[in-house]
């Protein structure tokens, strides 16, 4: 007896330990913040009736940094641009949509970081069908008269030197999708760093942004309550991180918020374990240490992201940081050409499945359009709300330092 009472209390010791050390995990990796939603979401989500047509709406984000890292020369600058200005074309071009498109890249520049040169390059992308020109920042200590000065003077010089992004034609403001540089949006580190406008939800809507899309950032402490949602935050005055919570963009419904939300998709891959034990999150980052494999792609789809009622319309949002050069062989390789290559045989069979290469723009306008319940297939709709903008490059492409 006095030996079966030992077992049973090594037995609980363990399961104790064992416990403690998932909740050890959950909280360092800060999985606790969205887990809740991720779970209710996942349990009670509606299904797309069978005999469906699903379509695939895949966006890739790419928060495009030719300065990144310390020291940075000139030279190493233009080589990254030149990378993928050069590259990029020959390995999406291979590949096309169901509707003739290929697969689009959507560089979010950082304000910071302009150089003409640079983004003549991109703007050349653009024009050739390879990708659209959307807003990216990095800022620390800011204001509210700062963040509006700084967002309304860049987003009118890159449509005046390239371009990018159409007007309002009621405010006449630029319209343009939001990156916020180390997932700070609104605010929302604890210490307060890397942002300081806890009111940036009012300020990016009053100054043309029309969706961000910085989400997920887990493991990051940045990331907010919703998993897998298109929902509207409405900005709280002197509350940071506003975003945390809002309301889902379902079909037949009003916009209900300050700004739209689109986040990526955000799991537990119990395919790839740490350990062997532990699942690895799925946040949604695509480099060489996280290649784009079929069991990630299939996990994107399976999320199942998309406006609440039009299920079968499915948002796929992935991003990277593409001019880090130890993921330019992914990103402008093989790696990339077998993402395409299995997203089109598995989920373009124009029966089960259509795919759609979509810009942040056209996600966002597809996303409207699901919102205001309309029929037929999304590709109609790739320029429902802001239209597509006529990008402009220059030939000689003069550099500038």
């Amino acid at each position: 007896m006095a030996k079966d009472s030992t077992m049973i209390s090594v037995l609980i010791l363990g399961c104790l330990l064992l416990l403690g050390l998932v909740v050890f995990i959950i909280r360092k990796k800060h999985i606790h913040l969205w887990l809740s939603h991720y779970l209710k979401r996942k349990l009670f989500k509606k299904k797309v009736p069978n005999n469906t047509t699903k379509h695939v709406l895949f966006c890739f984000v790419d928060h495009y940094e030719p300065q990144w890292g310390k020291d940075i020369s000139l030279e190493q600058e233009r080589f990254r641009v030149d990378q993928w200005h050069q590259l990029y074309p020959k390995v999406a071009g291979q590949f096309k949509d169901s509707d003739g498109c290929y697969p689009k890249h959507s560089f979010f520049y950082p304000e910071e970081e302009y150089r003409e040169e640079h983004l003549n390059k991109i703007a050349h992308l653009c024009q050739q069908g390879f990708g659209e020109i959307e807003v990216h920042l990095h800022h620390d200590n800011d204001t509210h008269e700062n963040l509006t000065n700084t967002l309304n003077s860049f987003t009118e010089l890159l449509h005046e030197k390239h371009g990018a992004f159409v007007r309002h034609e009621e405010t006449n403001k630029l319209q343009y999708a939001f990156i916020h540089g180390n997932w700070c949006l609104n605010n929302s580190r604890p210490d307060g760093r890397m942002c300081g406008v806890d009111d940036e939800l009012i300020v990016l809507k009053n100054t043309g942004c029309f969706v961000d899309m910085t989400f997920p950032s887990a493991p990051s402490d940045t990331q907010p309550a919703f998993a897998n949602e298109i929902y509207y935050a409405t900005d709280t005055p002197g509350q940071p991180k506003s975003h945390d919570k809002g309301v889902s963009v379902k079909a037949g419904k009003p916009a209900s918020g300050d700004l739209m939300l689109i986040t990526g998709p955000l799991g537990l891959n119990w395919k790839r374990r740490k350990k062997g034990v532990f699942p690895q999150i799925e946040n949604s980052d695509v480099r060489t240490s996280m290649p784009p494999t079929k069991d990630r792609i299939d996990l994107w789809v399976n999320s199942g992201i998309s406006v609440a009622g039009k299920e079968e319309w499915i948002f796929i949002k992935v991003h990277t940081h593409g001019t880090q050069e130890v993921d330019m062989p992914t990103l402008l390789g093989q790696p990339f050409a077998d993402m395409c290559q299995y997203l089109d045989d598995k989920y373009n069979d124009g029966k089960d499945y259509l795919l759609h290469y979509v810009s942040a723009r056209e996600m966002y306008n597809i996303a409207k359009a699901a919102e205001a319940n309309e029929q037929g297939n999304p590709h109609l709709y790739r320029d429902y709300v802001v239209a597509a903008p006529t990008y402009k490059y220059k030939e000689d492409n003069e550099q500038s330092d």
